[in-house]
């Protein structure tokens, strides 16, 4: 192997470990969306991560390309048709409920102890 492809290979290898972090972690998220309870989402978490690790030791960066484009359909198949989202986050019922004043209006802390003078 010469330099640049030995270096094209690392960041290839980089690429795709970043890809698979991302699919585990929303798969993981996605997870939580269907559990009710948090003991059956420990199972499933458990069960996902047996998944990954299943292929942990594979070595081919073609093969790893074709299990995470695999991975990533099977995800986007089975994904939460109505996700959990936090109420105050953006999306969420509370999100900007309060929110802030616009520019120009002054909030005047000190009301009703003015001086007379």
């Amino acid at each position: 192997m010469s330099v640049t492809s030995t270096a094209a290979y690392w960041a290839r290898r980089a690429a795709q470990k970043e890809r698979v972090r991302i699919l585990y972690r929303r798969a993981l998220k996605d997870t939580l969306n269907w559990a009710v309870h948090r003991h059956l989402f420990y199972q499933d978490a458990s069960d996902l991560r047996t998944k990954f690790d299943a292929h942990n030791h594979v070595e081919d960066v073609d093969t790893i390309d074709s299990l995470i484009a695999d991975g990533e359909a099977q995800y986007n198949k089975w994904r939460h048709p109505d996700p959990y989202i936090v109420p105050w986050a953006p999306g969420g019922s509370k999100f900007t409920r309060n929110p802030v004043p616009p520019s120009g209006i002054e909030i005047v802390y000190d009301y009703g102890r003015e001086d007379n003078d």
